[in-house]
């Protein structure tokens, strides 16, 4: 009977503790979402590296992106691509050309504008590691998506706990691919210009780019 009663207790223990680091995974991450809304613009400098050891797949390098609320001015893998509020806009000098298309509707889409956002809803949470990186306590929240038809296996969200802020991001596939995002720099409010999220299709045809609209 003792046998029972002490398994019983370890079941219910072990239930409560689960829901308070769920509980408490949720509030950090509502923390940062707060914080994160409340700035103006934000502008991120940050390392994208993407493995998959099965398919030998092994690449690094280093893009900015600079957000206002859904609009957003990106540069990455030498490409830059912009959204208007209305049109994306992706330009790649090497072929001197530009793609200009309908923003998707489709929720599952992660875009620029939802990189620092995107963790407010659809995913359960739990508490995981902390680690100590230059000085700085950097709290992990694992996330795994609740619609179960997702390529998404699970997600790690580094999070500053001095200033709310995200300092890295792990997305890993059901396929094993591993991507990952490093902030290098964060900087919010800055003084941007008026026409920073205008594309200017004359000075680009001018300068003798191809404009593929679909």
């Amino acid at each position: 009977m003792k046998k029972y009663l002490f398994l019983t207790i370890a079941i219910v223990a072990s239930t409560c503790l689960s829901a308070q680091n769920s509980d408490k995974a949720k509030a950090l991450l509502d923390d940062v979402y707060a914080k994160v809304s409340g700035y103006e613009n934000i502008f991120v400098d940050f390392r994208f590296e993407l493995k998959n050891t099965e398919a030998d797949i092994n690449s690094e390098t280093r893009g900015t992106v600079t957000l206002q609320g859904d609009k957003y001015l990106g540069d990455l893998f030498g490409s830059k691509q912009l959204y208007d509020g209305s049109k994306v806009y992706t330009i790649v000098p090497e072929n001197e050309e530009v793609t200009i298309e309908d923003k998707s509707d489709d929720e599952n889409n992660f875009t620029p504008s939802k990189m620092l956002t995107f963790y407010n809803e659809g995913h359960t949470y739990s508490w995981d590691i902390l680690q100590n990186v230059q000085g700085r306590k950097i709290q992990y929240v694992k996330l795994v998506p609740i619609d179960s038809n997702t390529e998404i296996k699970n997600i790690l969200m580094g999070i500053d706990i001095e200033t709310k802020h995200i300092y890295r991001i792990i997305e890993t596939g059901k396929n094993g691919t591993a991507t990952t995002i490093t902030v290098n720099s964060f900087k919010t409010d800055q003084p941007l210009s008026k026409t920073l999220f205008t594309f200017d299709e004359a000075k680009y045809k001018n300068d003798g780019y191809y404009i593929i609209k679909n």
